[in-house]
C-alpha cells in the first residue's frame, strides 16, 4: 500500500511539473554584451532563469569567438524563461527598453558590430504585436530626439552561450563592473532613460 501511494505521489508530481513547465514563455532580447542583459531580468519575479546566447544568425553551433568576429549573423542575446501568470511580456519590453540604446544600429554602448545591434526576437504573434505596440508608444513618447533603429524579428534558434558567460556577473562581479563602467552602459542609459529608479 505504501509502493502505491508513493507511486501515486511521484506520479502526480511529475505531472504538475510538466502542467507548470509548459505554462511558461520565453522571451528574447539583443541589446550588446549579454553579460549586461541577465541582472535586469534575474531581479524580477516571475522570471525562472536567463540564458546568455546567440540568435538571428546563420551557423549551427556557433562559438563566441566566432559571434564576436561577426561573420554568423547573430546577435549577443539573453533568453528570458518566465512565468506570465506572475509577470507579463509587456513587463519584460518595459525592461528591455530601458536597458537598450535603440538609437544605434549595430552597436550598444562601446561594443560595435551587428553582433551587437538591439532587437526583441518575438515567439509568437502575440509577443510580435506587443512588441510593435510598445515601440510604438515608445516612438510617441520617447525621452530623446534619434530615432528608434530596434529590430523586431521572429525569434530563430537559440545557441547558449559557454557555461563561463552564464551568470558572468555573479560569478565575477568586479570584472563585470569594470567592462559595464567602462563601456559607459550605465552613464548612456542615463543620458537617454534619465536616472534609473
Amino acid at each position: 500500500m505504501k509502493r502505491i501511494i508513493l507511486l501515486m505521489m511521484v506520479t502526480m508530481m511529475a505531472m504538475t511539473s510538466h502542467v507548470q513547465a509548459s505554462e511558461l514563455e520565453h522571451a528574447t532580447f539583443a541589446a550588446g554584451c549579454f553579460w549586461c542583459m541577465e541582472h535586469p531580468f534575474d531581479e524580477l519575479p516571475g522570471v525562472i532563469s536567463t540564458t546568455s546566447g546567440y540568435t538571428g544568425g546563420h551557423k549551427d553551433h556557433p562559438t563566441y569567438e566566432e559571434v564576436s568576429a561577426g561573420g554568423t549573423g547573430h546577435a549577443e542575446s539573453v533568453d528570458v524563461l518566465f512565468d506570465p501568470k506572475i509577470i507579463s511580456y509587456q513587463q519584460l519590453l518595459s525592461v528591455y527598453w530601458r536597458n537598450s540604446d535603440p538609437t544605434t544600429p549595430n552597436r550598444q554602448f562601446c561594443d560595435v558590430g551587428t553582433q551587437y545591434r538591439p532587437a526583441i526576437f518575438y515567439h509568437n504573434e502575440t509577443q510580435k504585436k506587443l512588441a510593435e505596440a510598445s515601440k510604438h508608444a515608445l516612438e510617441q513618447n520617447k525621452p530623446f530626439a534619434a530615432p528608434i533603429v530596434t529590430e523586431i524579428v521572429a525569434a530563430g534558434r537559440f545557441w547558449p552561450a559557454e557555461e563561463y558567460h552564464q551568470n558572468f556577473y555573479l560569478k565575477n562581479p568586479l570584472r563585470y563592473k569594470f567592462y559595464r563602467y567602462n563601456c559607459g552602459r550605465d552613464q548612456r542609459l542615463e543620458q537617454l532613460w534619465g536616472e534609473h529608479k
